[in-house]
């Protein structure tokens, strides 16, 4: 089935609007860095994580759930699991073999280990950022496997922010760091035509009987 005709076919089923709406975030959104949350507790924080993620045009996110299943509440993230792609992982060891494989640089979030300093930081290649929980960090497989390390800056007596918070500064800081660089940071042609069929079909209530007579009749024939 040609992925062009499509889209052609089920943006008739969405308003003008929509389909310019998607066809500019799409321009925003980014797959060099990313988001990776090994056994957070709280419901709110993973599900908040994931909302920071699409606000800052972060398109991937990746939740490691071995010890307290899945950890994503659809009401808390508002819609954002819709937009964002996210990839869940039973064990550490399996998440961050993923992204090794992908080419990522594995950086753990953490004040101690000789840190580098947010307001230092430079992103020069496709780089995922770990984050753990608040009160025990992330594990030592993670602090043993990472390529680095990154701190927030802090000026007071706690050494510790929420992580949904954590996620937000740091994407709000590199995000727009990002954007300033020659790197090629921008999703694909063929990544930006992925995502527009997904979204589209997840805007159209009836898609199930939708693809069904596609799948059935073909799109010459509808």
């Amino acid at each position: 089935m040609d992925q062009k005709q499509l889209l052609e076919f089920l943006e008739g089923f969405i308003s003008e609007e929509r389909k310019q709406r998607f066809i500019d975030i799409l321009q925003d959104r980014t797959k060099l860095i990313t988001v990776a949350m090994e056994d957070v507790y709280q419901l709110h924080n993973t599900s908040a994580v994931i909302r920071s993620c699409d606000i800052f045009g972060v398109q991937e996110a990746h939740v490691i759930e071995n010890r307290f299943g899945k950890r994503l509440d659809k009401k808390i993230a508002m819609g954002a699991q819709k937009w964002v792609d996210v990839h869940r992982y039973k064990t550490t060891t399996e998440c961050i073999d993923s992204l090794k494989t992908r080419g990522y640089k594995v950086i753990a979030t953490s004040p101690h280990y000789d840190s580098c300093d947010l307001n230092d930081f430079e992103i020069t290649e496709k780089t995922a950022f770990f984050f753990g929980t608040e009160r025990e960090g992330l594990t030592d497989e993670v602090l043993e496997k990472s390529d680095g390390f990154l701190k927030i800056p802090m000026l007071g007596f706690t050494e510790s922010l929420n992580i949904s918070v954590a996620v937000a500064i740091i994407l709000h800081q590199l995000s727009a760091q990002l954007r300033t660089t020659n790197l090629d940071w921008k999703l694909t042609e063929e990544e930006i035509l992925d995502k527009r069929i997904d979204w589209t079909k997840k805007s159209i209530k009836s898609i199930d009987s939708i693809m069904g007579r596609v799948q059935k009749e073909g799109l010459r024939e509808l």
